[in-house]
């Protein structure tokens, strides 16, 4: 973990959409919270969302008049590790409500612990109901 003076770093994942709308509600639909935001900032547009306390949150971007595709493989991953299986059970649930159905993982690992939701780009998130680091 990268330290500073004032404490750990808070870490940002950020990456361009062709269907910024489409991914923030996938991402609200797994219990993200918009956190930020800015509209026609040189052109583009963008939303921070993140969780309460959580040392990092993720940036989705679109620019106006540039298209950027989908993912580039079905193993482009963010991967969430929730050790408790009642809390796994309940996110899992909770997301599962709002209409999202999880997908094959392409790495069959992922599908042992987990559950792979995949977004509107095509790229994935797996809720693994483990520790990290593993034991």
């Amino acid at each position: 973990m990268i330290k500073h003076a004032g404490g750990a770093a808070h870490l940002r994942i950020a990456r361009p959409t062709d269907r910024l709308d489409e991914v923030v509600a996938f991402y609200e639909a797994l219990g993200f919270e918009r956190v930020g935001g800015f509209v026609d900032h040189d052109g583009i547009d963008g939303v921070m969302l993140g969780h309460d306390g959580a040392s990092y949150h993720l940036e989705f971007t679109h620019q106006r008049g540039h298209t950027v595709g989908g993912a580039p493989t079905a193993d482009n991953l963010l991967v969430f590790y929730v050790p408790d299986a009642a809390t796994w059970s309940s996110v899992t649930a909770s997301i599962e409500a709002r209409g999202l159905v999880p997908v094959p993982a392409a790495n069959p690992y992922w599908d042992q612990h987990g559950r792979t939701y995949e977004d509107p780009d095509g790229y994935r998130v797996v809720m693994q109901q483990s520790a990290w680091p593993p034991a």
